[in-house]
């Protein structure tokens, strides 16, 4: 007997799905994920806990971000929902009042679990590249590690993995110290 045809998932799908899950479409495929345990909470506050003063607010830093918990993403029929996100004020000096992006960020960062390890590495980093995200990080906390990508040619580049405490200027972020201690339980 022959598999029936799905169509292809629709924002109004998206919208049916309870506020107690992570809602995503890729590929017209809908992705729901529950909220994030406390190791995965924790790593992604602690990181935009870290990053905001310095680069959203310029305090201690450089300033010139936009740093955003988990924005509803839109590349064309894919809605995408990073941990963190964030858009340099020179593409985009007006922070919107929109219930979502369409500029693609500047960066990401995905916090994986084992529920989502698959989905952050194999769908959704191809989709942050073919959109123009220049810088991405993956964060581990299971495993207390932080691993840095550049977009390049349209493919990304590691450019370093770090783990446990150590304390590490990784761009575009480069300008202060992360200790990685911070982001772990």
């Amino acid at each position: 007997m022959a598999k029936p045809v799905q169509k292809p998932a629709t924002y109004e799908d998206l919208m049916k799905v309870p506020d107690h899950l992570v809602a995503e479409i890729i590929d017209g495929e809908l992705f729901t994920n529950p909220r994030p345990g406390s190791p995965h909470a924790r790593a992604s506050s602690a990181l935009g806990g870290k990053l905001a003063p310095p680069f959203d607010f310029g305090e201690g830093g450089p300033g010139g971000w936009w740093i955003i918990d988990e924005p509803e993403l839109h590349f064309g029929s894919d809605i995408l929902v990073p941990d963190l996100a964030g858009w340099r004020r020179e593409r985009m000096p007006v922070y919107p009042d929109a219930p979502y992006f369409e500029l693609a960020p500047d960066w990401v960062c995905e916090v994986v679990s084992p529920s989502t390890g698959r989905l952050d590495r194999v769908l959704k980093m191809p989709k942050y590249a073919t959109n123009g995200v220049a810088q991405l990080r993956l964060i581990d906390p299971a495993l207390k590690t932080l691993e840095v990508y550049r977009l390049e040619n349209a493919r990304w580049l590691l450019l370093a993995s770090h783990g446990e405490d150590e304390i590490v200027r990784a761009e575009p972020f480069d300008a202060v110290d992360l200790p990685l201690a911070t982001l772990w339980t």
